[in-house]
């Protein structure tokens, strides 16, 4: 790369930073690259901190030492992850979304790219801090979900299947028990797909009782993993506490009331803001 004013640099590096979340970068990967002293660098990087940490977007950590350099790690602040989850709820509250059964439509949000990033990067504020080796979700529609949430804390994404695949080799499967609907079903996860004793963060986009959730911590068990965390784009309100199969977790919506006949959903910020 050709020699930048430092201006340009500046804009360059905070690209290449923001491309990169979670991952060390040497200071000579950025004095090689824009033939500068890393004098300059250290300069160049504090001022891109300043900017970071005072946006709220996140905060750039220095590691000292011969392996050392920086690492952009990804924050929404609380006011930022608030108003996120407001304007989901507003969305969620469209009477048209309400389908026969009482069920609700989502599809349409969880096809939005903007909407799932923001999540993402809430849920990668969330579970930041945590030993963490991959993000995992039940086929098909918490998949653009987790893959925001991989995208922003640089982790591969396992995905569960509903049905053995022939193109997934050898598999474990396993039967669950819906939490609300209490009927059999059956999850399948290649053996190629996850290293056994992997830490593991299950995001998914919405839970009732919590027995898929449960289904996927039962198959993990089958990997010897461990369960990292659980996020939840959305979880029900509408599940008694004895009945429901899951405690810990995290959700950035709660859906608390669907009225079919008066086409009225009411919906709260979950308990990601009670922590």
């Amino acid at each position: 790369m050709k020699k930048l004013k430092r201006s340009a640099r500046l804009v360059e590096m905070t690209q290449y930073l923001l491309a990169r979340p979670h991952t060390v970068i040497p200071l000579t990967t950025f004095a090689e690259r824009y033939g500068a002293a890393k004098s300059s660098i250290s300069e160049d990087l504090a001022i891109i901190k300043e900017v970071f940490e005072e946006g709220g977007s996140g905060e750039l950590l220095t590691l000292a030492g011969a392996a050392g350099g920086v690492k952009w790690i990804p924050k929404v602040s609380r006011e930022h992850a608030l108003h996120f989850a407001e304007k989901l709820c507003s969305e969620l509250e469209q009477p048209d979304r309400i389908l026969p059964g009482g069920y609700l439509y989502m599809s349409d949000l969880l096809g939005e790219p903007s909407l799932m990033n923001e999540a993402g990067k809430i849920f990668a504020t969330a579970f930041g801090g945590m030993d963490i080796d991959v993000v995992m979700t039940v086929e098909t529609k918490g998949i653009p979900l987790a893959y925001a949430t991989g995208a922003q804390l640089n982790l591969p994404v396992v995905l569960v299947r509903r049905d053995h695949q022939a193109t997934e080799g050898s598999a474990v499967s396993i039967n669950y028990v819906s939490g609300s609907h209490k009927s059999l079903h059956t999850m399948t996860l290649s053996r190629r797909a996850m290293r056994e004793h992997s830490r593991v963060l299950i995001v998914d986009d919405f839970m009732k009782a919590g027995g898929t959730v449960q289904g996927m911590i039962d198959l993990l068990a089958e990997f010897n993993a461990t369960v990292a965390g659980v996020g939840v784009l959305v979880e029900s309100g509408a599940v008694d506490s004895e009945e429901r199969l899951l405690t810990d977790y995290v959700s950035l919506a709660k859906l608390t009331a669907v009225d079919a006949k008066s086409r009225q959903i009411s919906v709260k910020p979950g308990n990601y803001f009670d922590l």
